[in-house]
């Protein structure tokens, strides 16, 4: 295995670390995934319709925020690239998430609900591992279909 291989493996490991702690609502190995140190007040987040959060006291408590009054969520990552350059490693992938309320009285499943976010994740290098510095998630608001391209390129999508 090549040094850059092993690296790319362990950012992958650290990326999908990120996405058990926030479907298991894991707020302690949250914490140990998200960078510390000198560049805490660089670590920034954007939710998907969320301004940009920046600080790793303000990202934490996003993230709090969000697994306390989420009952169910589920993440299928699809299209995970990864970069790395020396302590920086760069993931984009698109996270298919299945998200739902609470169980019903007879204890079946609540409604789920289905949406894409392509999502950008940096990560930083530490004595400790591979770090996430920076998450940023769009919503991805339209499917593009074979053949909708115009005569000018594809067409955008409606907002």
């Amino acid at each position: 295995m090549t040094a850059q291989t092993a690296e790319t493996r362990a950012v992958e490991a650290a990326n999908q670390a990120f996405y058990d702690a926030v479907e298991t609502s894991d707020l302690d190995a949250l914490e140990n995934i998200v960078l510390t140190g000198p560049l805490a007040e660089s670590v920034s987040v954007v939710h998907p319709g969320w301004p940009v959060l920046r600080g790793r006291g303000e990202v934490m408590r996003s993230y709090a925020l969000i697994m306390a009054s989420t009952d169910y969520i589920q993440f299928f990552l699809t299209d995970v690239e990864v970069a790395v350059d020396g302590d920086t490693a760069l993931v984009t992938c698109t996270e298919n998430i299945l998200t739902g309320g609470p169980a019903e009285d007879d204890g079946s499943a609540g409604s789920l609900v289905g949406g894409l976010v392509v999502a950008t994740n940096v990560f930083r290098r530490t004595s400790a591992g591979w770090r996430l510095w920076v998450h940023h998630g769009s919503p991805v608001l339209a499917e593009q279909e074979e053949g909708d391209e115009g005569e000018d390129g594809p067409e955008e999508p409606a907002l």
